[in-house]
């Protein structure tokens, strides 16, 4: 359903990630008007726990908002409609009267639930629920921190029984503070619970039963494109809130993959390819997660494959971070030319287990081939490899899943602006890799999807238009180079199995 609106010039988009929030303008070309960013603290009560202030997060959120429309001398009636795209799978569950959360937020990255899903297993194996969620049993995903959640905090689960705890991802909780007490979510991040029937589109009673999770406490799944309610603080007064997308799902929308075998990569905290699959529900039977694409109004799901590698952007930060090795995230790829290669030195980042396609919980993070010759500029090229490498590993899988080739990746996320690494990446894939004009595609494909819900864009033939090429590169690497190479890689990547 399409809301009438007076003419406005702009529409909005929540970015709330992992490490940071944003909030983007753009206007009706797609261009970026105004941004404003805040990262938030990471928490690491333990080792492989990893939680954030869903408190703080909602802060920071309007705190952007704030500064994005002040940037421009904007006002909440210059916007058309507001979207809103999230880190998916982490989790909070919060008070249904004071909207405060009993616990931090568990977010993606989190390991504290790998007992619970070695039980699992044990009883039907790893993919025992994948015919009706299309994912593995994982620390990864929603329904078992939930369970932690409910578990551990004094009193949740009696109360969550009772009616008087909700849950949901972060664009559920967002919404929930954005509209003063609306509890929905949309069809992309529900596909990430482990708790939706990707068939129904509905949660399913089997699976509440299996992770013993009250009904009572989940929102309304709707469209990724429709008007959910309006907002009621301050910065956006009586904006529509029109769009949802998980963050891969809104890069998908944001690089118009539409149409069934489009791709792209997204280079952040980690990195996620995903190719879609069209009506057509495609089981994987090579380590890749099925998941809703979008759903664009009362039209049919889009489905998707999903390669997820957990750790890529962020091992840059653990660098920067913890070892001290560069003083800013960019710096990387400046240490990194200082070598002509890797020096044979390879680092899988395996610090919350290997995700797609191993699906490795015990698996942990190893530096490989180190020998007296090794500098820091080998090591800083090893970190950027890794992601490359991981990419391929997923492309490769996908491949094999869906019958034919990716031919041409597109890429985008904040590592793309690493030339060095986008051309190693095309030369390990052996194939073109793109880079749009717009860069912000997560941002951009919430915008989108909102847009759409109001008739500030017209179609998705409409969207599709709008994309162009900022980049393109080439492979220049020789085969056997590549293989010799890839070869190294996968020899470090069983070094890191079974560490637990």
């Amino acid at each position: 359903m399409i809301e009438s609106r007076p003419v406005s010039n702009y529409i909005g988009a929540i970015d709330q990630g992992t490490t940071s929030t944003r909030f983007i303008v753009f206007d009706h070309s797609g261009r970026i008007v105004s941004v404003a960013q805040k990262e938030h603290e990471q928490i690491y009560p333990e080792p492989g726990w990893v939680e954030h202030d869903a408190n703080e997060i909602w802060r920071r959120t309007r705190d952007v908002i704030a500064g994005a429309l002040e940037q421009r001398a904007l006002r909440a009636s210059d916007l058309a409609a507001v979207g809103i795209t999230n880190q998916r799978e982490t989790t909070v569950v919060w008070d249904r009267r004071s909207g405060q959360p009993v616990h931090n937020a568990l977010v993606w990255q989190d390991t504290r639930v790998a007992p619970a899903v070695a039980a699992m297993a044990a009883n039907g194996g790893q993919d025992r629920f994948r015919a009706k969620t299309g994912l593995p049993l994982a620390t990864y995903f929603s329904a078992l921190k939930i369970q932690w959640i409910l578990d551990h905090v004094p009193g949740a689960r009696a109360r969550a029984e009772a009616g008087e705890l909700l849950f949901g991802n972060m664009d559920t909780f967002v919404v929930w503070n954005l509209s003063g007490g609306l509890h929905v979510t949309d069809c992309t991040n529900a596909s990430r619970t482990m708790l939706m029937n990707l068939a129904t589109l509905d949660w399913d009673d089997e699976l509440l039963d299996a992770f013993r999770i009250p009904r009572a406490m989940l929102p309304r799944i709707a469209s990724s494109s429709e008007v959910y309610g309006r907002a009621m603080v301050d910065e956006l007064r009586d904006v529509p809130i029109a769009g949802i997308l998980g963050d891969q799902q809104a890069a998908l929308v944001g690089q118009t993959c539409f149409r069934a075998g489009e791709a792209k990569n997204t280079y952040g905290t980690g990195c996620f390819l995903l190719m879609n699959t069209g009506a057509h529900c495609m089981a994987s039977r090579h380590g890749m997660l099925t998941t809703v694409a979008y759903r664009i109004g009362a039209q049919p799901a889009a489905y998707a494959l999903e390669g997820s590698v957990a750790i890529t952007g962020a091992l840059v930060q653990w660098i920067r971070d913890n070892f001290g090795l560069i003083q800013q995230s960019a710096e990387i790829e400046t240490l990194a030319r200082e070598a002509k290669d890797n020096g044979g030195v390879y680092f899988v980042p395996a610090f919350s287990g290997l995700y797609a396609p191993y699906w490795k919980d015990n698996a942990r993070g190893v530096i490989a081939g180190l020998t007296r010759y090794t500098n820091k500029g080998h090591l800083a090229r090893a970190v950027l490899e890794a992601t490359a490498f991981q990419t391929r590993e997923v492309v490769e899988a996908m491949e094999k899943d869906a019958g034919f080739p990716v031919d041409v990746l597109r890429v985008d996320g904040g590592m793309v602006r690493n030339e060095l690494l986008m051309q190693f990446q095309s030369d390990i894939l052996g194939r073109s890799v793109v880079r749009p004009a717009v860069q912000e595609t997560t941002a951009l494909g919430a915008a989108y999807a909102a847009g759409l819900a109001v008739g500030f864009f017209q179609d998705v033939d409409d969207l599709r238009r709008r994309w162009s090429v900022d980049q393109t590169w080439n492979p220049q690497m020789d085969e056997a180079r590549r293989e010799e190479l890839y070869g190294f890689w996968k020899k470090a990547v069983t070094r890191s199995f079974d560490w637990l």
